[in-house]
């Protein structure tokens, strides 16, 4: 006899496969569901997949301080056989300008000291002896090409950035997906792929399953909406975006690869940066190319889509904005004529933090509004989505009394309610990617 579902999870991204394996650990037969054919083919496959610990807030800091110690500890966290493929963690650090704009980054190292999260202080000859080809001219506010005074500097010098040694990237964020459902699958968790869910179905006041696009009915007391850029289509099948402080949408975004300069590996002795001058991130990518994404300044048109399905997959001119503004800080660097990089959706939320909650539906849940910075910490949100569940299903109710929930590798308590979907918008996020 086939055992009964305690749990559907829709959405096989990071995020979602994380929540699937740390539900099945605790005991939950788990199935999950995703459109799409391939485990981690979402808006996974498309991350930057960067491993960071600085945070404007100081929630935001724990929970990416301790995201870190899972992918450190990948295999062991996993317990996969050995001889499967795993995604591999580059620890390459990674260093934050400091600027006006970030207040000189004081309140990043106050968050870091007071979790004991290792982090340096670097002034402009530590900035050059790592980055050679780098220029500190400051060139804010950050403009497009179509500026007058594009490339222009504006007199002033950046004084250094905070380098975060144990920062890094994942070079293979859709394996990660993998490796996370192939460890729920030794725990008895299932997959479904290729499926699209078209209904939450709910009796008396409590989610009773979902119906998919074909007529099937797969009933389970719990359902749990990790759709990526699809959330908000899933919340308003279930009819909870109204009771929603904090919406999501799916954002457009483009990210940019070029050749590092000339005469400097970046691949191999480049690090992430963190530069809000010219308000771009960027990170190592294979074959000694640099990976340069939009920090969302004013100037940078955000690109609103109605659905996760129907968007511009070319690049237009944002990609040759993002490269000649990363060509301001490296001036030898070359511009390809022919444009590549990754073109994808973020499910961001109204404050660029996320959404790990209950809702007034008892029985569904939600996992989103992660994307552009949430990468990181799929690991430990799965954790904390299974203990969130076994805290309501017990009769608890996080929206009166949030669940405190303890991060294990670091030995503090967060209160889950800083995640609440009816949270006031916090005014201490950056507004942007960054969280």
């Amino acid at each position: 006899m086939t055992q009964p579902i305690d749990a559907i999870i829709i959405g096989t991204g990071v995020i979602g496969t994380a929540t699937a394996f740390e539900m099945a650990k605790a005991g939950y037969k788990t199935l999950s569901l995703d459109r799409n054919t391939q485990i981690g083919h979402g808006s996974t496959a498309g991350s930057c997949a960067i491993i960071r610990m600085h945070y404007s807030t100081f929630d935001g800091t724990a929970f990416a301080w301790e995201g870190y110690h899972y992918w450190r500890d990948w295999k062991s966290y996993l317990g996969l056989p050995d001889g499967e493929e795993l995604a591999q963690f580059k620890e390459c650090g990674c260093l934050v300008m400091k600027t006006t704009g970030n207040n000189q980054l004081e309140k990043h190292k106050e968050n870091s000291a007071a979790l004991d999260c290792p982090h340096e202080d670097w002034g402009p000859e530590q900035v050059a002896a790592k980055l050679p080809v780098y220029t500190l001219d400051s060139f804010s506010p950050a403009k497009r090409q179509d500026d007058p005074n594009f490339g222009e500097p504006n007199g002033a010098t950046l004084r250094g950035g905070v380098y975060w040694p144990h920062a890094g990237y994942v070079t293979d964020p859709a394996l990660s997906s993998q490796n996370l459902a192939s460890a729920a699958k030794l725990h008895g968790a299932e997959f479904r792929m290729g499926v699209e869910v078209v209904e939450i179905m709910q009796e008396n006041g409590r989610v009773k399953g979902v119906r998919l696009a074909d007529g099937e009915e797969i009933h389970a007391p719990i359902v749990i909406n990790v759709a990526g850029p699809g959330s908000a289509i899933i919340n308003e099948m279930a009819g909870v975006t109204g009771e929603m402080t904090i919406q999501t949408r799916p954002l457009r975004q483009e990210v940019v690869h070029v050749p590092s300069p000339e005469g400097f590996d970046f691949e191999e002795n480049g690090t992430i940066v963190s530069d809000s001058d010219i308000a771009l991130y960027c990170r190592p990518e294979r074959g000694n190319h640099i990976l340069i994404g939009s920090e969302d300044p004013e100037c940078d048109p955000h690109y609103w889509t109605e659905n996760d399905t129907d968007y511009d997959r070319n690049f237009t001119d944002q990609w040759t904005t993002q490269a000649l503004r990363y060509g301001q800080r490296v001036p030898t660097l070359g511009i390809p004529s022919k444009m590549r990089g990754v073109v994808d959706l973020y499910d961001a939320s109204t404050d660029w933090i996320p959404i790990y909650d209950k809702t007034s539906i008892a029985g569904y849940y939600m996992a989103c509004g992660t994307s552009g910075n949430q990468y990181k910490n799929a690991p430990i949100a799965g954790k904390m989505m299974a203990a969130l569940v076994a805290y309501c299903e017990a009769g608890n109710d996080h929206d009166t009394n949030p669940l405190t929930f303890r991060l294990p590798y670091i030995g503090k308590d967060i209160n889950v309610g800083f995640y609440s979907r009816k949270r006031e918008i916090n005014q201490e996020s950056s507004f942007s990617v960054l969280g």
